[in-house]
């Protein structure tokens, strides 16, 4: 039976109606009305009506930034929209004769991954998502993390450096400071005003006036050395962190999606050997592998579906 997936970003609400094998059969998108909540319910509701036109539906699954409970249905909190104790779940269920599970839009991407993507010849995964921010998921046993009140992995906001800089969160030093797509345009930025293998980046910056995301890519696929070196400089702190991680939750395998993770090996690396540096009793035990998620934009929708039709079998 199949299931539909929604994937609430800043900018665009993706929705799609996926099979069992997490293949989709129709897709949907329209823009985020992110300051209008209301808004955002009619479009998801819309959405969700439009897809399952015709279809035999088991459940429907709604993936949103934020803090979600565990009982998938309350967004307590979301950075983005002005959702605060939304009582979500409840608001769709009013408004559709479907089941309705609410998750965090990384754990439903991570999910995904682990189910029909890069993870699914595994049972102990972590991911990070490497975009504007980092987002994390974690899957122990064949089983997604939430911890006991439903906000778990964030993984973003593990504290990397003490009294570092300010994150979004409140608190200071967060990985998400050091290792995410902003972090990587404030390295570019650095190594531009510097000169030398920035000469690159500051020629890109005194042309267009500013550095944005889209020319430090660019120039890492041009083989730059200053943008290379920011991406190392990246996936150096990223590596210190999934050392980190691999010393409380010793995964088979980490995953790496995101914007920035179209490096490919270019990010990977730098990760591969920072982690080996920092990774306790190195030698002593097996070590994960290290890959770039498969599903890319699609994973958030899949996953979103895939775990609202598991929520209805487990009942």
């Amino acid at each position: 039976m199949h299931a539909i997936g929604i994937d609430i970003g800043g900018t665009k609400i993706a929705g799609a109606l996926v099979s069992e094998l997490g293949e989709i059969i129709a897709e949907d998108r329209v823009p985020t009305q992110a300051g209008d909540s209301n808004a955002i319910v009619d479009a998801v509701v819309a959405m969700i009506e439009k897809l399952g036109n015709g279809q035999d539906v088991a459940a429907a699954g709604v993936a949103a930034p934020g803090f979600i409970d565990a009982a998938q249905s309350t967004v307590y909190y979301t950075p983005n929209i002005s959702w605060r104790h939304e009582p979500l779940r409840q608001r769709l269920m009013e408004r559709l004769d479907l089941d309705i599970t609410i998750d965090n839009d990384a754990n439903a991407a991570g999910w995904a991954e682990f189910r029909f993507g890069a993870g699914r010849l595994v049972s102990d995964m972590t991911m990070l998502t490497i975009g504007t921010g980092v987002g994390g998921a974690i899957v122990t046993q064949d089983r997604l993390f939430r911890g006991g009140f439903g906000t778990g992995a964030e993984l973003g906001h593990m504290r990397m450096v003490p009294d570092g800089l300010p994150c979004g969160c409140g608190s200071k030093g967060c990985i998400e400071q050091y290792g995410s797509g902003r972090a990587l345009l404030r390295m570019a930025n650095a190594i531009a005003d510097v000169g030398g293998i920035g000469l690159g980046l500051a020629a890109v910056r005194e042309r267009k006036g500013t550095l944005e995301g889209p020319d430090v890519a660019e120039l890492i696929a041009d083989s730059d050395p200053g943008a290379l070196q920011a991406l190392r400089e990246l996936g150096g702190w990223l590596g210190q962190a999934c050392a980190s991680l691999s010393a409380v939750l010793d995964p088979q395998l980490f995953v790496l999606g995101g914007g920035v993770a179209v490096a490919g090996d270019l990010l990977l690396d730098p990760i591969r050997e920072a982690f080996l540096s920092h990774l306790p009793a190195r030698g002593y035990h097996p070590e994960p592998e290290f890959v770039i998620a498969e599903l890319v934009n699609d994973a958030g929708v899949v996953g979103a579906a895939d775990l609202a039709r598991l929520h209805v079998e487990s009942r």
